[in-house]
């Protein structure tokens, strides 16, 4: 069994994404007849549940209805020499309608080094040239390896470089809550 210490619970986090939501609307003001569509994109996998409670918020604070899609980055990724599984798991991505001209929100559970929003961002220009491209993090770990900084973040928590900080959200894995987890050199939870 793996030893993981929760960091934020269910209310924190319900919290953290109104918050989010608040911003986004706030920048947007979706309704209006001169906004653009806004577009939530999880990223595959943990991006996804987040982009659909940011959907689903933003439509109860506002009453506006958003895209969403589901973005894939597995073939984008830079760093698969570098990991223990050297094959990509490809997952599905959808994104239902055209994203020319979208207000795009990329949402993802964790920004760490910024590779995966940065394979997110290669991805997502083989759909088309958004208007502009925003980024959602529920969890900031400022351990960045590329220029990238999210534009809404719910909380930024600078754990040590032997810990993983593990967004579960109640969709995927049951119940909601954010754990830091110790983790080896090797790419290994240890418990």
């Amino acid at each position: 069994m793996t030893n993981k210490t929760l960091i934020f619970d269910k209310s924190r986090m319900d919290e953290a994404l109104t918050q989010i939501s608040a911003e986004i609307i706030s920048e947007f003001k979706p309704g209006t007849k001169s906004a653009k569509p806004l577009a939530l994109l999880g990223i595959q996998r943990q991006g996804v549940p987040f982009a659909h409670r940011l959907r689903a918020k933003i439509l109860e604070l506002s009453g506006f209805q958003s895209l969403e899609g589901v973005l894939d980055i597995n073939m984008y990724r830079d760093d698969y020499s570098l990991r223990k599984k050297k094959l990509p798991i490809i997952r599905e991505t959808d994104i239902p309608f055209n994203i020319d001209d979208c207000n795009v929100i990329i949402a993802d559970d964790v920004l760490a080094s910024g590779r995966s929003v940065r394979a997110a961002l290669d991805a997502l220009t083989d759909y088309g040239r958004p208007r502009l491209i925003r980024l959602a993090i529920m969890v900031d770990r400022c351990r960045y390896e590329f220029p990238i900084r999210a534009d809404y973040v719910g909380f930024v928590h600078k754990a040590p470089v032997d810990k993983k900080i593990l967004v579960e959200f109640e969709e995927s894995e049951g119940a909601d809550g954010i754990y830091e987890m110790l983790w080896d050199k090797a790419g290994v939870f240890k418990g």
